[in-house]
């Protein structure tokens, strides 16, 4: 039963092996062919590539990547960089409240 099951396993890949095979040549012009359509519509509204999602999600990155490091070749132990982190974010958090009560004053 094993050796069945196995066969028709490898049968079924076989298979599917040959069919993406056969159908790589056909996406890859669908690819180019839709690229270069893009391309020639965003060329005919006058409009550039806009990359300011993924550059703002590079920074993210970035800046997560830095903290990370930062925390983990800390000269400081664990402790004390856990309780500089606590006091940082609660001194920007009375900031963020002061700017904003300033602001609702100034509304009112």
């Amino acid at each position: 039963m094993n050796k069945v099951l196995r066969t028709l396993l490898r049968t079924g890949l076989y298979f599917l092996e040959q069919s993406d095979r056969a159908t790589a040549d056909l996406r890859d012009q669908l690819r180019d062919r839709v690229g270069h359509i893009t391309n020639r519509t965003r060329e005919a509204m006058g409009m550039e590539p806009d990359h300011t999602v993924r550059d703002a999600m590079s920074f993210v990155a970035g800046v997560g990547l830095g903290l990370g490091m930062g925390l983990l070749f800390a000269p400081a132990s664990g402790r004390e960089t856990r309780d500089l982190i606590s006091e940082k974010v609660r001194e920007a958090g009375s900031k963020v409240r002061e700017s904003f009560s300033q602001e609702m004053q100034r509304a009112s």
